[in-house]
Formats: C-alpha cells, structure tokens, sequence
C-alpha cells in the first residue's frame, strides 16, 4: 500500500495538538478517576475522550488503515500489529502525572509500515514542546532544533532514566528496586519523570544519556524510539537484542557502550507479550 508520509505527518501533528489544547483544559481541573491492574494504573475520561478523538480524526483521512491505542486495548480490543499502516497511540502518556498536575506528559503517535515506524509524534502538551521524526529525515523539537544524542561512553558519567511502573506486584518492585540500586552504584544519578515518550525524547535530545524501563507497552515507546533513532542513538530489548515493540520493554541510550553497560545493571522481569 502506497502511504503519503507528509500527509501522514501533517495530520498527525495536527491532531497532537487538538489532544494537548484538551489535556490542557482538563489538566487543573478535578479527573474522573479509575484504574486498571493497580491502584497505580491509572485512567482518566480524558485518556479515553483524547483517544477516541485522535483515533476518529485519523480514520477519517486515512480509512484503511489500522489501529492500536492504550484505551481501546484497556477495554478489551485486540492488539493487532500487521504489515498494514497502523497508527499507535498513547493519548496522555504520564496518565499519573496528569491526574496530580505534575507537567511532565505527552500525546504519543507513532505511524508504522510493514511493521515498521516511519512517523513519530511526541507532544509535551504543558511545556508545548513538539518532539519529531520522519524515517531517515532526523528528528527536531518544535520544528527548529535538531536532536542529537550525548557523546557519553561511560555509565559512571551518565545520566539515567528508569520508572518503577505501575506493577506492585513484591517480586516485581524488588527486581526493579535491584537494578535502581545497581544503576546507582554506579552512573551520576536516576530520574524517575513517569513518561516513557518523553524519557525517549529526552535521550534523543540530550539531557539524559539512556533510559530503561519494564512492563510498558507498544504505545508507549514506539513514537520514542523512532525519535531517539533519528537523533542518533539507540534502542533495544533490555538485554541487548533488537526491540521488539510487543515485548514490553525498552532500553534507549546515546550510543551501544552506555546501553550495554546499563543492559548488565538490569535484573530480568518477564511479562506476557502484548
């Protein structure tokens, strides 16, 4: 199938920020709450509103094309991921963020072709920052400055990003618990931001030199990954191998020394495959 990706780009930035000027709206105003697997697994009316708008305004213009969205899957609809154009999406990755007015969250959109992703959108809807990328046309923060990873070699001058997530589950929290206290040891320190998107987007911009996380989900980090790619670093499977995106987990850094030196500070955490 032919896709024209301007167009594909043009709609979807559009859309990314008729979803941000809704978040912002919402963002101070009192949420209606609910949650899924955790009491840390959050969702809003406004996920699901935000959702439903970007994933009708896109069909709209591109009618035989797929979709994968957070929400949608949340309520029961499959995860299908085919050759055909497909659209994925988080509608407020940093869902908790949200909820506490904490600024730090975004409209992640990802277009993907033959399996693989060709358009990336990052919206950090409060700081108004527009992180993208095109396939093998760079990646640039609201149009004008261009991404470029760290130079950075070594973890012990490094700066990193790993979540905690919203899994409680003991044997899970102490893993990760683990592989924060193996980090710390030995990089310069660990932020915890709660947004996977934009933990990409910060590697590919710089300011932090490499990101891992367990048990998040396609939508979460396949807007981010093309964005760290096009800015000229790298991402994986936590231990090394290529990322695949239904696996639920994600390794990013500036180049392959800092991100096998994180890789071996990483405790091992199955989860069942999207």
């Amino acid at each position: 199938m032919s896709v024209d990706l301007d167009a594909c780009f043009q709609a979807a930035e559009a859309v990314a920020r008729e979803a941000g000027k809704m978040i912002r709206k919402a963002f101070h105003e009192e949420k209606e709450i609910e949650t899924k697997i955790s009491v840390a697994d959050l969702v809003t009316k406004t996920d699901q509103q935000v959702e439903a708008m970007i994933m009708s305004t896109l069909r709209e213009k591109f009618p035989t094309h797929s979709f994968i969205g957070e929400e949608s899957a949340s309520a029961g609809v499959k995860t299908e991921w085919t050759d055909n154009p497909t659209w994925i999406i988080d509608p407020i990755d940093g869902t908790t963020n949200f909820v506490h007015s904490f600024p730090y969250t975004a409209v992640s959109i990802a277009l993907s072709v033959n399996k693989q992703i060709v358009i990336g959108i990052v919206y950090n809807v409060m700081l108004d920052n527009m992180y993208t990328a095109k396939k093998a046309q760079g990646a640039f923060c609201n149009a004008q400055t261009k991404l470029k990873v760290t130079s950075t070699t070594d973890l012990g001058k490094a700066l990193v990003c790993a979540e905690f997530g919203s899994n409680r589950e003991p044997d899970i929290l102490d893993a990760k618990l683990k592989s924060m206290r193996s980090i710390i040891e030995k990089a310069h320190g660990i932020r915890s931001m709660g947004s996977a998107a934009l933990n990409m987007c910060n590697v590919a911009s710089g300011c932090i030199d490499a990101y891992a996380e367990y048990g998040i989900h396609a939508w979460d980090m396949a807007a981010g990954m093309l964005i760290v790619e096009e800015a000229g670093g790298i991402v994986m499977n936590t231990n090394g191998e290529p990322l695949d995106l239904m696996e639920r987990r994600v390794l990013c850094a500036s180049n392959k020394d800092i991100a096998q030196q994180l890789s071996a500070c990483l405790i091992d955490i199955p989860f069942q495959r999207d």
